[in-house]
């Protein structure tokens, strides 16, 4: 027969099993921490310019942040219900190195064919620093179509192709007929290159 004292201390066991898992949810959104996009920030299926767009967040976007892989600027956000990875220099937040590191498993291949890390050919010009973002008027729907129509070889480089960003002088630009642009395929993506600076002025995602 139980004793009062007993019933007492299984009771209080019982309680704290019950509140566990509210703890540990507590503790894994304490490990997240919002983060602002300061201009239109592709979304990545994984950490590298290697993997497919997936979504964008646009400028002063908050996405939140679930951690960033140790020594990246690689880190692993949620926007808008999707899930992906984003390049943290184009993000503003105070709290995103304090979070714990993540790591990046791939999923198993549905095609048969593994992604390959390429090779960089160098680095972006950063973008021009001002408190207004980058506008200019969507290029014409004949553009995006001769583009499209006419790939170029891709080209890699560090970091993350954002509006604003320049290309090194070796990479190659080809010109847009009828158009004051220029075009080249960077980091997986289409963009449109103002040919005097080499700043890139409208992404194709």
């Amino acid at each position: 027969m139980q004793t009062r004292s007993s019933i007492i201390i299984a009771a209080l066991m019982a309680s704290a099993a019950l509140s566990q898992p509210a703890f540990a949810q507590t503790a894994a959104v304490a490990t997240q921490t919002l983060a602002t996009a300061t201009t239109p920030l592709n979304m990545r299926s994984g950490p590298g310019p290697e993997y497919p767009v997936i979504g964008a967040i646009p400028t002063n976007g908050q996405a939140t942040v679930l951690g960033c892989i140790e020594g990246s600027q690689w880190c692993q956000v949620t926007y808008n219900g999707a899930q992906g990875w984003a390049y943290s220099q184009y993000m503003q937040s105070a709290g995103i190195r304090s979070l714990p590191p993540v790591t990046y498993a791939a999923p198993p291949s549905t095609t048969g064919t593994a992604i390959v890390r390429p090779t960089y050919s160098g680095d972006f010009i950063a973008p021009v620093a001002t408190t207004a973002p980058l506008q200019i008027a969507p290029p014409p729907s004949t553009v995006q179509t001769y583009i499209v129509q006419n790939p170029r070889p891709q080209v890699y480089l560090n970091g993350e192709v954002v509006e604003g960003a320049g290309l090194p002088p070796d990479v190659a630009l080809t010109p847009v007929p009828d158009s004051e642009y220029q075009y080249a395929y960077v980091n997986g993506v289409p963009v449109l290159v103002e040919p005097s600076s080499r700043r890139v002025r409208y992404i194709y995602r």
